[in-house]
């Protein structure tokens, strides 16, 4: 009931509650990329409102083809092109604006590797070293800076990777020009296993998850790709169809929150600055959510509330 003066108290509100729209909030870190040139800009997008990207802060060097992933505290970027295919690892705070530090080494330099993690261990996949492709995998513990330490191989060296997870299981699709699925459990070091094949084989796809449902979109196969496709992540099989992207593209990297994936950027035989969304628990097309700050292509994304932190 209202009290006297017709205003309800804070307590009454909360009682009465059913019906309030729920608000699930997630950052997501856009990083490096090229947009002409290399570029060491980060971008800020907040997942849980949508709407454009806004600028956080910048990379130790400009990179293009890194990966990326994150707690619900930092965010990690490994590897990338700097000139040449660099070991770097760096990481910035969701919560403070800013550069980022200095985390440590992978073990091996390449690019356009895959990113996951958990609430704790990130991940870090494949890629493409001195003209060959890689199968290592990599770790790091998130919230402790230093070098990356060898967790295992996946069942092929490709480069263009892309990772996702669940709290428990890490999620590779190798891709190039691939239709494999390949899965490790974060906690257990060693080689990862066959999950399946993808609807379309293809290279330079997004990736993104809630804790249950796994979302590969996009990509390249001969011809530009728009098609998304999930998995559930906790079994294994192939890959069912989602829907499609607002275009066919390429190199358009996915973070999440635990309702939204989006998709950001990309090249459609040109650059782009749209980031689409959908809604992982359905399936369906992507429609658009709003702009990163340029068009730009080739960069890493990382998540504050993707399906590995649930």
């Amino acid at each position: 009931m209202p009290n006297y003066n017709g205003v309800w108290s804070l307590s009454t509100h909360y009682q009465n509650r059913t019906g309030w729209p729920t608000f699930v909030a997630g950052l997501a870190l856009y990083s490096g990329g090229h947009d002409g040139a290399r570029s060491n800009q980060i971008q800020l997008i907040d997942i849980g409102s949508g709407g454009n990207s806004t600028d956080f802060g910048d990379l130790l060097a400009t990179n293009y083809n890194p990966a990326g992933c994150g707690s619900s505290t930092r965010a990690v970027t490994a590897g990338g092109f700097t000139g040449s295919a660099t070991d770097t690892i760096q990481f910035s705070t969701f919560s403070s604006a800013g550069n980022a530090t200095d985390f440590g080494n992978l073990t091996v330099a390449r690019q356009s590797l895959a990113g996951l993690s958990n609430s704790t261990r990130g991940i870090f996949a494949n890629g493409y070293s001195n003209s060959t492709g890689v199968n290592v995998i990599d770790f790091v513990t998130i919230a402790s800076a230093g070098n990356a330490t060898d967790f295992g191989d996946t069942t092929a060296g490709n480069e263009g990777t892309s990772g996702l997870a669940s709290a428990t299981r890490g999620i590779i699709s190798l891709f190039y020009i691939e239709v494999w699925i390949n899965y490790v459990t974060i906690a257990s070091a060693g080689d990862a296993a066959d999950f399946g094949n993808l609807t379309v084989a293809r290279t330079y796809g997004g990736a993104a998850s809630s804790s249950t449902r796994g979302l590969f979109a996009g990509g390249y196969a001969g011809p530009l790709q728009n098609t998304i496709d999930y998995i559930t992540i906790a079994s294994t099989g192939n890959a069912s169809d989602f829907g499609d992207l607002t275009a066919t593209k390429q190199r358009a990297p996915g973070a999440s929150n635990p309702v939204t994936a989006i998709f950001m950027g990309g090249t459609t035989g040109s650059l782009i600055k749209n980031i689409d969304k959908v809604t992982i628990a359905s399936t369906g097309n992507a429609s658009g959510f709003g702009d990163l700050l340029v068009d730009i292509a080739y960069g890493a994304s990382s998540s504050s509330a993707h399906g590995g932190l649930a």
